[in-house]
């Protein structure tokens, strides 16, 4: 990062994933040459957003860099902790990760469950929590699904567009259980057009288009993608697409405007994803979601507003096309609307920063098999049946946080107060960061969080598993401590947390006179614990970085007695190393090992396993070509028991960026 001040005011050329990132703790006014698409501005003055005669030069030479600010601080936040940085574009650009999925897969925090390849089918969760208890946001907007954490990750967007994902710690009030995954969206450069085509082994295609263009305060990132294959194994082919746009406006009256809206569609074979018994599933899913962010600066007070709304259709086939189904049968079909709007306000002064907010979220579901009776079944568009049952429910957030910095010291508090169909819920959260020296810090926070059960929890009931309408909320207290540490190129960051949860929701064995089932049911406490570590370093000349990463984790229940079917599944061992090296006349190397060790249960028999993926590129101008192979060693793998992943998996395609 290159800092040039002048009368008090500091002015910024470069950001990269830093702590200095999130100005907002300066305490200073901050001046900002071209503002990128993923900005958040919570301390930015209004006057100061005018070019003063002694600014002026120093702002024409910021814009000369071509500003590109990756680093967002969560806006409106109802947590207090500094988001950590699992991915960005500045270090990964050339990974041999097509995939959102390939790039989380590497890091020790995040434990990513696949069923088939390429980002067909995710469950993303965090430390040892499930799917369910992991919120998922994009550019900060929440949009996890009300209905299942299988389709949480269902977002319309690219690892190309993909500036940088963090992880969000401490987020108080309902939905972020075990913690967020914030992806933020942004472009290369203010002003480009990038378009990708490349094809494979198993039938494998895949095309895409992006590009933004920025003008005098107007920025518009917009892209969309195909991608298909025929499948590693019979029934695993698929068919998906994305359409993404962002658009901000910065003014210095108005203020800043941020809107994005996205369309994803996916069909996909499913051959034994959700039950082994069945090898001819099939799922077609629709999302839309679209939401938009105000803020406006008056000189210390700053003012938030957002609204979003997020729509998901599915239909779900447990014998495709009816083929080989019994007399009677029919899809499950779902339609999930989740709408929210939230305000909030901050103020600096003497003291440091307080700010205080609320926000409200309505989650709707209609479906033929999860709710409460319909009285009138409602037609299911397009299709020859009809949803039968429905269910809404209203959450309410209201918090009040404060930071404030003596000297090298750090001190962030925040209190939320929860409404919901299930009464009122406090939590709080509390954050200290400790300067030990220039490079070396240490941190410690704890949270209270909670999560509401899904509908899927509440009523799905099948052959083999049954709901429980009478769940309750799940809660949880973490506890974090962890140091930080950089010099040059070189960063280390080593840290360990404890989380003792209670009233989790899991699914139990269960005699049934139709023989053993699995029963959502709410009877286990489960404390969690690990220690995560990485480090890495950014050269120069032939090695342009490597990182090395490893995670540790163990868990333990109460009802130890029970035999439970997601409690202790979970990823004991993680480590990755991540390798870039510049070969020289334009060519490039990308090689990525990791190695996975899953905790087996009377259940579950995972042996450990190694994955080796690789990518070589060539680059000349607005042009590169490359040729890429994931499982390079051929591995046989299974992120869930009986579901074997890909095999060895090569692709190579060509980009042009102009």
């Amino acid at each position: 990062m290159k800092k040039r001040s002048k009368s008090g005011v500091r002015c910024f050329t470069r950001w990269s994933r830093k702590g200095y990132g999130a100005f907002a703790s300066l305490g200073k006014v901050v001046k900002i040459g071209v503002l990128s698409l993923s900005m958040s501005i919570i301390t930015l003055n209004a006057k100061s957003a005018s070019a003063q005669p002694d600014t002026v030069r120093l702002l024409r030479e910021m814009e000369i860099e071509a500003l590109q600010v990756t680093a967002e601080r969560l806006n409106p936040t109802r947590g207090v902790v500094t988001p950590t940085a699992v991915y960005s574009r500045d270090t990964l650009g050339i990974a041999p990760q097509q995939t959102i999925e390939g790039v989380l897969r590497l890091n020790p925090a995040i434990d990513v469950r696949e069923r088939g390849g390429k980002g067909v089918q995710a469950d993303i969760s965090l430390r040892g929590g499930t799917y369910d208890q992991t919120m998922v946001l994009l550019n900060g907007i929440d949009f996890t699904d009300a209905r299942t954490g299988h389709q949480s990750h269902s977002l319309p967007v690219d690892i190309d567009i993909i500036g940088s994902i963090d992880i969000i710690e401490g987020l108080t009030g309902i939905g972020a259980y075990a913690g967020a995954v914030n992806m933020v969206t942004t472009p290369l450069r203010p002003n480009y057009m990038r378009t990708e085509i490349s094809g494979g082994a198993y039938g494998y295609l895949y095309s895409n288009i992006s590009g933004a263009i920025t003008r005098n305060g107007l920025s518009v990132l917009a892209a969309g993608s195909v991608r298909r294959s025929d499948g590693y194994i019979e029934n695993t082919d698929f068919n998906n697409s994305n359409l993404f746009t962002r658009i901000t406006y910065t003014s210095s009256s108005a203020g800043l405007f941020d809107m994005q809206a996205g369309y994803q569609r996916r069909d996909f074979g499913s051959n034994g994803f959700y039950s082994l018994s069945f090898p001819d599933q099939f799922e077609h899913t629709e999302t839309a979601l679209a939401s938009v962010k105000w803020n406006r600066s008056f000189g210390r007070f700053t003012l938030n507003a957002n609204a979003s709304y997020r729509k998901n259709n599915d239909r779900y086939e447990l014998y495709r096309g009816g083929k080989g189904a019994p007399e009677g049968w029919t899809p499950n079909y779902h339609t999930t609307d989740n709408a929210g709007a939230s305000i909030s306000a901050a103020f600096r002064w003497a003291a440091g920063e307080t700010s205080a907010g609320a926000d409200y979220r309505y989650h709707h579901i209609y479906s033929n098999v999860l709710g409460d009776l319909l009285t009138h079944p409602i037609r299911v568009p397009g299709a020859d049946a009809f949803y039968t049952h429905e269910k809404g429910r209203n959450i309410f957030n209201g918090w009040l946080s404060h930071r404030v910095r003596l000297g090298g010291t750090s001190l962030a508090g925040s209190a939320n107060l929860a409404g919901s169909p299930y009464g009122t819920f406090p939590s709080w959260s509390l954050s200290v960061t400790q300067q030990i020296t220039k490079g070396w810090s240490a941190d410690a926070n704890a949270t209270r969080s909670m999560r509401l059960p899904t509908f899927t929890d509440l009523y799905y009931t099948n052959a083999t598993h049954i709901g429980n309408p009478d769940l309750k909320p799940e809660h949880a207290m973490t506890y974090r401590v962890g140091t930080r540490y950089h010099a040059g190129r070189f960063q280390a960051a080593l840290s360990g947390y404890y989380r003792h949860g209670r009233d989790i929701i899991d699914y139990v064995q269960t005699e049934t006179p139709e023989g053993m089932k699995w029963k959502s049911t709410q009877l286990t406490e489960l404390d969690t614990y690990g220690i995560e570590m990485q480090a890495s370093y950014r050269g120069r000349r032939i090695l342009r970085h490597i990182t090395v990463s490893y995670g540790w984790m163990s868990s333990s229940k109460a009802a130890a007695d029970h035999i439970t079917k997601y409690a202790l599944d979970y990823m004991k061992h993680k480590a990755a190393v991540e390798c870039g090296i510049d070969i020289g006349k334009g060519f490039a190397a990308e090689v990525t090992a990791s190695w996975y060790c899953r905790n087996n249960t009377p259940d579950t028999a995972y042996a450990p396993y190694w994955l080796l993926d690789a990518r070589l590129s060539w680059s000349r101008g607005v042009f590169s070509v490359y040729a890429e192979a994931t499982n390079l060693l051929d591995t046989k793998y299974y992120d869930f028991v009986g579901l074997i992943q890909p095999p060895r998996w090569i692709t190579a395609g060509v980009v042009l960026t102009i």
